[in-house]
């Protein structure tokens, strides 16, 4: 059986503004502390090569290895930027169309299949590995694990620091947690 725990980073100033992501853009002292509280099984660690996940891992006292697949979304033009801050008619056709890229990063369906890809190659090997990434990260593995339209992935939230749990079995995955406080992982 595989599991896998997967822990969105602390918060930043962007998350806390509701803005796209700036270009690898670290945590603040907030999210330093917030970070240095997590509680997380101990074991293999992966990181998205962002600094706000590494330093998550880092004030967590994980010692992770970086894994490209593991990045947000490439956002593009957009980086910085809230929602009310966009073109509407670009926001929405990014929101409605998975194969647009209007800030000329990554598709929502590109994003997808790279994230599905690697949770695919995770489903054939066994043991328990804590994931720090992205929220964006988060839901894309939730859609693919349930088999779920990509369309579902608007309706999914991932908070800072929560932890989503999945389990694969015979490379079929589970969903057995969903925005739990991370210390309920450390006990599970």
């Amino acid at each position: 059986m595989k599991r896998l725990v997967l822990v969105r980073h602390a918060p930043t100033a962007s998350t806390r503004a509701a803005t796209f992501p700036a270009d690898d853009e670290g945590l603040d002292a907030d999210g330093r502390a917030a970070a240095a509280a997590l509680a997380l099984p101990r074991g293999e660690v992966r990181s998205s090569p962002a600094a706000r996940c590494l330093q998550t891992a880092e004030a967590a006292g994980l010692d992770p290895i970086v894994d490209a697949a593991l990045a947000e979304c490439d956002f593009g033009s957009w980086a910085g930027l809230a929602l009310a801050d966009l073109d509407p008619a670009e926001a929405r056709a990014w929101m409605t169309d998975p194969d647009a890229a209007p800030h000329g990063g990554e598709s929502l369906r590109a994003f997808a299949a790279r994230v599905a890809r690697w949770l695919d190659a995770q489903a054939r090997s066994d043991g328990s590995v804590v994931v720090i990434t992205h929220g964006g990260v988060v839901k894309a593995a939730l859609v693919h694990a349930l088999g779920a339209p990509l369309e579902a992935f608007w309706r999914v939230d991932a908070a800072p620091l929560a932890v989503a749990e999945l389990h694969a079995h015979d490379g079929r995955w589970t969903v057995t947690r969903l925005n739990a406080p991370a210390e309920v992982a450390a006990i599970a």
